[in-house]
């Protein structure tokens, strides 16, 4: 293989298991001169695997702006720059997307690898049938702001794909219950291509138990997968009967719930609409 020069390559990596690196992507890496990855420290020993050669350029989310400078420097030398992210592919939920930016503004070639993604990996493992689906990536991690997230996706009938970290696993999959409900399905999946890789499904309402049984059940990197809300036949009684409650001054999430309980259209998807008919 010869690459070509000046470009930058997207370079997907493992998610765990080095087996899963494609041939293209390991040829790309033995003849890039330049390879910015986001911990030169962590990329080490991959690249050593493959042994790759390339000299390093650190490019996290907190010098982005900075490492896309030197890069398009090296770009404008005429040579090519390989980019990686500590696992998957990068620009998804990692760095890469504001670099890529700016070196597409500056005229230079962005060849992007095909490869390992957690996203699409669980996705496909989910049993989840919706022909749809949101890729959202972390949520924020406080809870207010999570919420509010998570509110302004509650009525929509697409598989839900998030990502979320072990330390932040039992709240976030607490507010997945508490702004979805019970019964929708979630789907857990963590350390996915590593020895202790795990994939469970069950409704929200039994998550956290579920979680809480067993330590080693937190452990490690998730990706959490929601089924889409369902389809109500309410045919607009469920709004004629909100509007009627909120005009006899009820607060929102109060006429919500009667208009829910009356009419057995979609609570979440009626509290929003209250929202906007408040803000309206």
């Amino acid at each position: 293989m010869t690459i070509e020069s000046p470009a930058l390559y997207v370079v997907p990596t493992p998610l765990g298991n080095l087996g899963d690196m494609t041939q293209r992507a390991i040829e790309v890496l033995r003849e890039v001169p330049w390879i910015a990855a986001e911990d030169t420290r962590h990329s080490g020993a991959l690249l050593k695997h493959f042994g790759a050669k390339g000299r390093l350029l650190a490019a996290h989310q907190h010098n982005e702006e900075g490492a896309a400078q030197q890069v398009i420097a090296r770009l404008d030398a005429g040579e090519a720059v390989a980019l990686i992210s500590d696992a998957g592919t990068p620009a998804v939920s990692d760095p890469g997307a504001r670099l890529v930016a700016r070196v597409r503004a500056a005229g230079h070639r962005v060849v992007p690898l095909p490869g390992p993604c957690a996203a699409v990996v669980a996705l496909s493992a989910s049993g989840l049938v919706e022909p749809n689906f949101l890729f959202h990536g972390f949520l924020p991690s406080k809870a207010k702001q999570r919420e509010d997230a998570l509110r302004a996706l509650a009525g929509l009938p697409y598989a839900l794909v998030f990502y979320e970290a072990p330390h932040r696993i039992l709240e976030t999959v607490e507010a997945l219950a508490t702004v979805f409900g019970p019964e929708r399905t979630l789907v857990m999946a963590r350390e996915l291509t590593k020895l202790f890789e795990t994939i469970h499904s069950c409704p929200l309402g039994e998550a956290l138990e579920w979680l809480q049984a067993d330590a080693n059940r937190q452990r490690g990197e998730f990706v959490l997968l929601v089924s889409g809300a369902p389809e109500t036949s309410d045919d607009g009684e469920g709004e004629r009967v909100l509007r009627l409650l909120l005009a006899e001054g009820l607060p929102v999430k109060q006429a919500a719930k009667l208009a829910h309980g009356i009419t057995g259209a979609g609570k979440n998807a009626l509290y929003e609409l209250a929202l906007s008919l408040k803000d309206s």
